[in-house]
């Protein structure tokens, strides 16, 4: 029995999950809040915080179980700039800041066209060579502080092991400094003047390093401990799949961002105005994708009052027409620039009917999301949507696909437990999953007449 501790940092909630990778299941969780502080000199993640509950958490672990390797999994469109000291240069930024946007026109100018980075041109920080234009232009003598610039996986990677690294899905992952195509970094990091700053790019189940010192007298772990390079949430998502299946195949990943990625789709004919990218899965491959904002977008219309509903109620919604029109967040996804709008009557909080709508609106844009990338065959849902019975059932219909709804609350623990795999190995085969097929009568009307009225 191989325990692994993965370190999973979200961009709502930060955890710590124990996998038992003969099985993949999670043995201990423990989540806080990803924290955002509000600077200066920007808004910035509470590393330290997470720091310390991480490395509290890793020692209660191993004490009631043991822990045998570490593996970690982030959120995108983040890096860490690493001092000559060894500290930050600079707090790391949080993506969802406007200050990027001040200096857009120059960055714009710099920055490398879609064809080339498989990038489309985000707003805020979400792409990272914006940050970093941003940043170096906000505090002149930054670039001078820096010694080490990291992807946000390889940040905590370097606090366990004090190695420099970037993984390929982080630097795929809409940045701008990287080439899908050509497996190598994008004209932007000579453009930006950071490569003799960016770590060396790394293969996500390369082992990093062990643990320092300090670190395993902390935490009671032995010194010996590999760290393994780290994963990109949503394609840690994807590597069980990946590992299992046979092309032609999507997997959308469900949390804060929904994104959908196709094994198999199409790379040529992505249209980067509508939140579509390219993916760099765990081997290093390209994988066509699509995004938006369906975890924040679910909280935004809900407000924590999602009801209880049974097939019924789904059909009697189905069949009243009370439909959302996107987009709640206009900022992201297929659908931007977009006011959202409901048609009939809005259901009021609480109620089953704006709680099933909700769902139907959800599983329509991923839908849509898919559609983008010209997916074929199984659908596979991970994450907290998988539980969503009026989502699963909406986007089987819409997509004419059967889809596939993990029967866990997430997938990323369990991708990026699967680094530590031997090379050549098979994962367990996944826990029971519910399976969704197409409706042809109430739902199916309902989704023709959404894609009517938009």
């Amino acid at each position: 029995m191989t325990h692994i501790a993965v370190i999973d940092i979200g961009k709502t909630n930060a955890k710590l999950a124990l996998v038992d990778l003969d099985t993949l299941q999670e043995l201990a969780v423990v989540t806080r809040p990803n924290t955002v502080l509000p600077g200066p000199p920007w808004p910035h993640f509470d590393v330290d915080g997470i720091w310390d509950f991480l490395l509290n958490a890793m020692a209660r672990f191993h004490q009631s179980h043991g822990i045998h390797a570490i593996s970690i999994t982030t959120h995108g469109a983040c890096a860490a700039l690493i001092g000559h000291d060894g500290e930050l240069a600079a707090p790391i930024l949080d993506y969802e800041h406007d200050g990027p946007n001040a200096s857009a026109a120059d960055y714009d100018r710099l920055r490398p066209d879609f064809m080339e980075t498989g990038a489309p041109r985000l707003p805020m920080g979400l792409n990272l060579g914006a940050q970093l234009h941003w940043q170096f232009s906000e505090d002149p003598e930054l670039r001078g502080r820096t010694a080490a610039l990291v992807t946000y996986p390889q940040y905590w990677g370097y606090r366990l092991t004090g190695a420099y690294a970037c993984d390929v899905s982080s630097l795929g992952c809409h940045t701008d400094l990287w080439n899908p195509h050509t497996g190598s970094f994008s004209k932007l990091v000579q453009r930006l003047g950071i490569a003799d700053l960016v770590g060396a790019p790394r293969k996500c189940s390369d082992i990093l390093g062990t643990l320092l010192p300090d670190i395993a007298e902390r935490t009671g772990l032995s010194p010996t401990t590999p760290v393994y390079c780290g994963i990109h949430d949503s394609n840690a998502s994807l590597l069980p799949h990946v590992l299992r299946q046979t092309a032609p195949f999507s997997v959308v990943s469900t949390g804060t961002w929904v994104i959908a990625m196709s094994v198999g789709g199409d790379q040529k004919n992505l249209d980067p105005t509508r939140d579509t990218l390219i993916n760099v899965n765990a081997l290093g491959n390209p994988v066509p994708s699509a995004r938006f904002m369906g975890g924040r977008e679910y909280d935004t219309i809900l407000k924590g009052r999602a009801a209880e509903y049974t097939e019924d109620d789904m059909t009697n919604v189905a069949q009243g027409g009370q439909m959302l029109l996107p987009s709640i967040i206009p900022e992201s996804g297929p659908f931007q620039n977009r006011c959202d709008k409901w048609v009939g009557s809005e259901p009021p909080h609480g109620s089953i009917e704006r709680t099933v709508a909700t769902g139907f609106y959800l599983g329509l844009v991923t839908a849509e999301c898919l559609s983008l990338t010209e997916h074929k065959g199984l659908v596979i849902i991970e994450g907290p949507f998988a539980g969503n019975v009026s989502f699963c059932s909406m986007l089987a219909t819409a997509t004419n696909c059967t889809v596939e709804a993990s029967g866990g609350t997430t997938g990323t623990s369990e991708g990026a437990a699967l680094l530590a795999l031997p090379a050549g190995s098979r994962p367990p085969e996944a826990d029971q999953r519910r399976i969704y097929r197409p409706d042809t009568d109430a739902l199916s009307t309902y989704a023709a007449c959404w894609r009517a009225a938009l």
